[in-house]
């Protein structure tokens, strides 16, 4: 029998506990064997970065699969967007539906950063444990997963500028948020696909609001997926595949004939929420969906691909055994991945929360008849943020947005300096005492545009800009 190879480098289900604390199941190659992700920064230079920070590779940005929406229209979005982030608690409780609704229309670049974090729970999550990421961040980490990490910060998207570089700030913040996440879960540790997740936070938000995503990414969302011996994902598998005989029994029908356990082809899909998968803006528009309304976003894109690529007696002539078949889930037609096409598909498809916990307890009554107790007991699923919020109700004060910019004009520190000494001179004249100086800043509140700085370049920094100092493009 032919050997199956792996689904974008994915091991088979004999070797699936090497996921966790490997570095080659998930390692992008050239096509030669040579890992990217070492040495790109030597020729960025060359290439010019797309709109999202692409410098090459699949994922680069394409006119042919985006949509274009008007500048009008964007900011009319931006402004609503704004409003909801400003009553978050009232929006979520009476107009929820019509936030799931502009989530579905894609959430404005400028603010996606903010909104994930609130619909993830993470910005609550950060108010209510202040200090945490600072005292994670702050120490050693177990060197067993240390030296898994570090390892491991070259292959998360080689391509993209703020990773490109190694030692780069980027990849300086995704070793931080990582490391702490084993420190806040130590029983759990590190497990390779929670790179790329993290990866797609820090190009949205500072390090401690994406180690805070990351936290409700992997205890709310997606619970089980990164714990030992994958249970939760092998059950989701199953899963899938009893959805994908009411979706598309043809495909079904196919995969079970050639005994293609899912585990082979969906374990990357649904572990890396499909952001090494898809087109950059399909992988946006799908985490805009996938943080407001849960997994089961997760699931109709594993079952629309599969639709679309097994789905038809033409498409099935191509593939007659198991390796063709693996080989065209390898490769998947790029027009079924983009924006417009898959969004719609996606929301076309009638699979809900209730299927999902139905077809879950089934599973879990199953594997026990046939394999025993689970091994792992991980948190129930909270199908999205709705559900997040209710399980754990936050404080207005924990939704409150407080001033995220805080900048320092070099202008307005050299004006102040000889008003000082103005004033220092004049204080001495009448005899006074020389008191200490209130620093100048400018506090931006989140709904006023931000003035642009020019000619003030960050040199030198290896640091990440914590959030009380740095919104999202905003």
């Amino acid at each position: 029998m032919a050997k199956i190879e792996p689904v974008n480098g994915l091991k088979s289900a004999e070797s699936r506990k090497s996921l966790r604390g490997t570095t080659e199941s998930l390692a992008l190659t050239d096509g030669e064997g040579n890992l990217f992700g070492s040495d790109l920064n030597v020729y960025t230079s060359e290439r010019q970065t797309d709109k999202y920070g692409f410098i090459g590779g699949a994922q680069q940005y394409s006119e042919q699969s985006a949509e274009n929406i008007p500048p009008e229209v964007l900011r009319q979005r931006e402004a609503k967007w704004l409003d909801m982030l400003n009553n978050w608690d009232k929006w979520m409780a009476k107009r929820h539906k019509k936030m799931k609704l502009r989530c579905q229309k894609g959430i404005p670049p400028s603010l996606r950063g903010r909104a994930w974090l609130y619909l993830s729970g993470g910005k609550v999550k950060r108010e209510q444990h202040k200090g945490k990421f600072e005292e994670l961040d702050s120490q050693a980490g177990d060197p067993k997963w240390v030296d898994v990490i570090e390892r491991d910060l070259h292959r998360q998207f080689p391509f993209h500028e703020m990773f490109v570089a190694r030692g780069g700030h980027g990849q300086q913040d995704l070793y931080r948020v990582l490391k702490a996440y084993t420190l806040h879960r130590p029983e759990e540790g590190y497990c390779q696909a929670q790179a790329p997740i993290a990866a797609v936070l820090l190009m949205h938000m500072p390090a401690e609001d994406a180690f805070w995503g990351l936290v409700q990414i992997c205890e709310k969302y997606l619970p089980g997926y990164y714990s030992a011996g994958l249970e939760a994902i092998q059950l989701d598998g199953e899963i899938l595949f009893t959805l994908l005989k009411r979706v598309s029994p043809l495909a079904h029908r196919h995969l079970k004939k050639h005994k293609l356990d899912p585990i082979l082809y969906m374990t990357e899909w649904f572990m890396c929420a499909f952001s090494r998968t898809l087109p950059w803006v399909s992988v946006l528009r799908v985490w805009d969906m996938f943080l407001c309304e849960g997994v089961k976003i997760i699931f109709r894109v594993g079952l629309v691909l599969l639709k679309c690529m097994l789905g038809s007696q033409d498409k099935l002539k191509t593939c007659q055994g198991q390796y063709e078949t693996m080989e065209l889930l390898k490769t998947i037609d790029t027009r079924y991945m983009q924006e417009g096409f898959l969004v719609r598909e996606i929301l076309e498809l009638p699979v809900s929360e209730r299927d999902i916990e139905k077809e879950h307890l089934a599973s879990v009554r199953r594997w026990k008849e046939t394999r025993g107790e689970l091994h792992c007991k991980s948190l129930p699923r909270m199908h999205g943020a709705k559900a997040i919020m209710a399980a754990e109700p936050p404080s207005r004060q924990d939704l409150r947005q407080n001033p995220t910019i805080i900048v320092e004009s070099p202008l307005a520190t050299k004006s102040n300096g000889e008003d000082k000494e103005r004033k220092n001179t004049k204080e001495q004249k009448n005899g006074k005492k020389n008191s200490s100086p209130t620093p100048v800043a400018a506090y931006l509140e989140p709904s006023e545009p931000s003035p642009l700085l020019k000619d003030t370049a960050l040199l030198g920094s290896n640091q990440s800009l914590s959030s009380t100092e740095y919104d999202t493009y905003l």
